[in-house]
């Protein structure tokens, strides 16, 4: 009987061991194994795409343009991208003719090559030339617009350029212009404004304006709501993109605005209340890790690799950070860097970044998660399994979407689905299955280049997703909680049923009630033969 009711214990409490082990791997589980999360994406760190509104109000922003004389019908061009005098003497618009405007107020400008120098003149009667590497009040210009795409160009002492019939840009027209064909008009083509993120922001509207919109916009965009409706729908996870400047909160360096780290702390205190875990994430690092809007780049340049400088100061910025929250109950991690550029970001020097950052972390806490983002472009994340960068919870960030690729221009719905099946199944597989860190799928959306995908097309998407993401050693997190584009926010794709979590809850629930079925089962069949035994 003993033998018979020791067998039975085994038994019930493998059973239990069973329930126990699928109940906490699963997401919508609070408290559970594994990262179920959403990014606060757009908040502290902005994004013209996931909120434009927020740049309505800036006029003549920055942007990329060229000029052309109405009078010579010859671009203004800047030989070998800069280096000597300018010239008005191209048939054709290229990169030497195209210049970065940097502004400075609402009618001043300052323009940059493509190879980073900037337009200077001296003073009246000057030729322009582009030879200056940094820019002050000699490469200042004043732009004058009519409606109809013409220019004027002055210096500070309000000298107008002109073209002269030698091909020449000069500071000598003599008089006002008017809008007729003369020397001082030029026709002004806008070849892009892509870029509307913080740098842009504040330095478009000025400081007192731009502090107003960013007040506004961090009390409005997220509250404790939020945490709430995340906590409902089985989140256990944040991740919360930041900029360098949050380390010289309230008055960081110009032209950035004070104020996240006061919202950041309220992110932490809602997160807590909720049972929510925090992890911070450095989107923005000295100088642009990657020349976008995302990491605050003035026009579209990296800097963060070109000066140590940069680096040191990112390294001050985690040392901040880890020294502030690693004691609160929120805290999980800290990514070191989002999405340092392939192309710009040399791999040994990421390397030796991220190491010096992971021991930044360790100073203040021995178990804090430390996640290393994979390089964007074209890096192949295992290069950061062979680093040797820490030996205890490093997480390596991957991020996954099936847009922002001409690969997935022409896919059908089911070949984006078997996409995810085939080529992400393979790649989380092996490395999942490395000696080395844990996988972290950072970002993903339930969004593709499909056209006209239908509502349960999208659900299968969001399921596929789901499924593979879920096998991730460390979790997944969604990008991101609230965007103009619906299907990119998570809040919307959750109440429209669109992102369908509970199925894989049901799933959950499905095991458990199988599971606990079993047991019962084998605990009568033990009953009926200890009562058989007794008789």
């Amino acid at each position: 009987m003993e033998l018979v009711f020791s067998k039975w214990v085994f038994v019930f409490s493998l059973c239990c061991w069973l329930i126990f082990s699928v109940a906490v791997a699963v997401e919508g589980v609070h408290g559970g194994s594994k990262v179920r999360g959403v990014n606060l994406g757009g908040w502290l760190v902005i994004e013209g795409w996931i909120k434009p509104s927020l740049f309505d109000g800036i006029p003549n922003g920055d942007m990329l343009v060229q000029f052309k004389s109405v009078t010579l019908q010859k671009y203004v061009s800047a030989e070998n991208g800069g280096g000597m005098d300018i010239s008005v003497d191209r048939d054709d618009a290229s990169s030497w003719e195209t210049f970065t405007l940097w502004r400075v107020s609402e009618l001043e400008f300052q323009f940059r090559t493509t190879q980073g120098q900037f337009l200077t003149c001296y003073g009246n009667g000057c030729s322009v030339s582009a030879t200056a590497t940094s820019a002050s009040s000699t490469e200042t210009f004043q732009i004058e617009r009519n409606n109809n795409g013409k220019v004027h160009i002055k210096i500070k002492s309000g000298t107008y350029l002109q073209a002269t019939m030698d091909n020449q840009l000069t500071a000598d027209y003599p008089g006002t212009p008017g809008w007729d064909d003369n020397a001082a008009t030029f026709e002004m083509t806008i070849v892009a404004n892509n870029l509307h993120g913080d740098y842009q922001l504040a330095n478009g509207y000025g400081h007192n304006k731009a502090k107003q919109v960013l007040e506004k916009h961090r009390n409005t965009f997220l509250n404790v709501g939020d945490f709430e409706f995340l906590y409902r729908h089985g989140i256990n996870n944040v991740r919360i993109p930041v900029g360098w400047w949050i380390a010289y909160d309230p008055d960081p360096p110009a032209p950035f605005i004070g104020g996240t780290l006061e919202a950041l702390d309220n992110a932490f205190s809602w997160a807590e209340d909720y049972s929510i875990k925090c992890i911070i994430d450095l989107h923005a690092a000295p100088g642009s890790q990657n020349g976008m809007e995302h990491s605050a780049s003035r026009d579209g340049t990296t800097g963060w690799p070109t000066s140590f400088d940069y680096i040191s100061q990112t390294l001050h910025v985690i040392d901040f950070l880890a020294s502030r929250y690693a004691k609160h109950p929120a805290f999980l991690g800290i990514e070191l860097l989002n999405e340092p550029s392939a192309a710009e970001v040399p791999l040994d020097m990421l390397v030796s970044y991220y190491k010096q950052g992971y021991e930044v972390v360790r100073k203040y806490s021995p178990s804090a998660y430390v996640i290393i983002c994979q390089r964007i472009g074209s890096a192949d994340p295992l290069e950061l399994y062979q680093a040797d960068i820490g030996s205890h919870n490093l997480v390596v960030d991957l991020h996954y979407y099936n847009l922002f690729d001409t690969f997935f221009v022409n896919l059908s719905a089911i070949d984006n689905i078997q996409f995810i099946y085939k080529s992400r199944e393979a790649q989380l597989q092996a490395l999942n299955g490395a000696n080395g860190p844990l996988v972290f799928i950072g970002e993903w959306v339930n969004e593709w280049n499909v056209t006209s995908g239908s509502q349960s097309e999208y659900q299968d998407f969001g399921r596929a997703q789901l499924e593979m993401y879920n096998a991730a050693s460390f979790g997944w997190a969604y990008w991101t909680l609230k965007n103009d584009r619906k299907h990119l926010d998570f809040e919307w794709n959750i109440r429209n049923n669109y992102l369908r979590l509970s199925s894989s809850e049901k799933k959950v629930f499905n095991s458990l009630r199988w599971l606990l079925l079993a047991s019962i089962c084998f605990y009568q069949c033990q009953i009926l033969e200890l009562v058989e035994n007794w008789i």
